[in-house]
Formats: C-alpha cells, structure tokens, sequence
C-alpha cells in the first residue's frame, strides 16, 4: 500500500486533556509529593469517568511510586475519620468532586 493511500484512514484523536485546579483543604505531605498527587490526579480523571476509577488509579499510582499501602476515596458526598502515617496525608477538591487520600502502616 502506498503513502498516499494511507492518507485517507481516519486518524482517532487523543482524548483533550483537561487542566485541573485542586484547592488544597488539608496536608501534612511535602510539597513535591502534594505536587505529584495533583499531577496523578490530572492524569486519572483525564483517563476516566467514574470517581471509583479515579481513585483506584490514583491509589494504584501511589502504590507503585512510594509503597504501599494508600487508600484513596473520591466522591462528592462523603464523610471521613482516618488514621494515616505521619506526611502522608492529603485532602483537596477539583470543582465539585472531593479527594481524600493517605497511607497506612
């Protein structure tokens, strides 16, 4: 097949990353891990849809970068009273949608 008949075959196009802007309520975490989480999270909720596969890849993602174990809960309806390690704690929102994430022993 040549060049220019290839031309012709529609291309799909990448998803359009969206930017987020978390709005940080609590953190006990240094900043370049805060920074990394932000990032992750831009990452999860630009790869899906549902808030339970939002936090099963970001939990999985700080898993395999700084051990385990993290629990991750994202939803825009939830209450909370965790324990968690001492500087691995964050707690933030992207519009609407809460993020709760820490590590445990």
């Amino acid at each position: 097949m040549s060049e220019e008949a290839t031309s012709d075959i529609p291309v799909p196009r990448a998803p359009v990353s969206r930017k987020i802007n978390p709005v940080l309520k609590s953190s006990d975490m240094p900043d370049d891990m805060q920074s990394k989480v932000f990032d992750l999270a831009e990452e999860a909720m630009n790869a899906n849809k549902k808030a339970v596969d939002i936090a099963a890849s970001l939990k999985k993602s700080m898993d395999k970068l700084y051990g385990s174990t993290w629990h991750c809960i994202v939803g825009k309806n939830f209450g909370s009273f965790v324990s968690h390690e001492s500087g691995y704690f964050v707690y933030f929102y992207v519009d609407s949608l809460a993020f709760l994430l820490f590590k445990t022993a």
